[in-house]
């Protein structure tokens, strides 16, 4: 695997008028990565995608996708795209939309060819290769959408709420996906508004603001990390409350419940020794461990919408 970043960004900026939507990238995002992308509403996501795609020129900052500068046609040969808001051709069939953007990509009649079958079966509409794209539903155009994509095996895929109009079942399918493009070695920069997807799927994620990195979340730490403690027990008092500060923060106490906040699991025996050695009848303690969502609020706060 080449030892260069997949993305590499330097204050990367845009301006329209007088709003910067961007006022200065800066990220790194490694090779064989899926890298979630965050933000509230206008936070510059949609900017920063088109930047990196060269669909809008920067005002400002540099930016690197596979080693080489922003705009380099070798480059952008190896890079698969899957918008939110597609307009695809809707006379076309599905093996002549797959036929066309092969050619748009400069493959080889023989290659097209076989990237179709395999991509139309491995989103799940190998039986639909001759049928025109106006007769497909919203969850068939976004999996034909992504089947594009991936069409020329490209070493980066960026993929702008591709389980958007998908079922259940058509979601599990687009995460296999992303898991085995990892496999693979391919790095899937990944926008969504469904953090639960984000959760199960990413390796890290930026969260964004007007365009900057205000938090970068690894997802294996967080999944080891903070939790919320449900602590349920008789005779826990205000002074009792007021020593469990020691371990966390946040404590909300109602009756015989406490909610705490600690900074990891392994300080719960310590907690409950307190409690117990303190005369309070422990009846439950349960960790929770610190959802995304949860960051995500925490982070932007609590009006914030993706």
């Amino acid at each position: 695997m080449p030892s260069y970043p997949a993305i590499e960004t330097d204050r990367l900026r845009k301006v329209f008028g007088e709003r910067a939507a961007v006022k200065g990238l800066t990220l790194q995002v490694q090779q064989g990565e899926v890298f979630g992308f965050l933000g509230p509403n206008g936070a510059g996501k949609t900017t920063s995608i088109k930047m990196l795609l060269s669909l809008i020129e920067p005002t400002a900052g540099t930016a690197r996708l596979l080693g080489a500068p922003l705009g380099d046609r070798s480059v952008r040969a190896r890079i698969g795209f899957l918008p939110e808001h597609f307009r695809f051709q809707e006379w076309l069939t599905a093996g002549e939309f797959l036929e066309l953007h092969g050619q748009l990509y400069g493959m080889k009649p023989a290659r097209i060819k076989e990237q179709s079958a395999a991509l139309l079966e491995r989103v799940g509409l190998d039986e639909f290769r001759d049928k025109q794209l106006r007769t497909f539903s919203k969850g068939m155009l976004q999996r034909i959408g992504l089947a594009q994509a991936l069409l020329s095996q490209p070493a980066l895929v960026f993929l702008d709420e591709p389980t958007s109009g998908l079922d259940p079942v058509g979601r599990r399918l687009v995460r296999d996906i992303i898991h085995e493009l990892r496999r693979e070695g391919t790095c899937v920069f990944l926008n969504s508004h469904l953090l639960s997807e984000i959760e199960v799927t990413c390796d890290r994620v930026a969260i964004i603001r007007s365009g900057e990195v205000i938090r970068l979340i690894e997802m294996a730490a967080l999944d080891s990390g903070r939790a919320t403690v449900r602590i349920r027990g008789r005779g826990i008092t205000p002074e009792i409350c007021s020593g469990l500060e020691n371990w966390g923060q946040a404590i909300r106490a109602d009756g015989e419940l406490v909610s705490l906040n600690v900074q990891s699991e392994e300080s719960l025996p310590e907690i409950t020794r307190f409690l117990v050695e303190r005369g309070v009848q422990v009846y439950q303690i349960t960790p929770e461990r610190l959802s995304l969502e949860e960051l995500f609020i925490e982070t932007v706060g609590k009006d914030a919408g993706l």
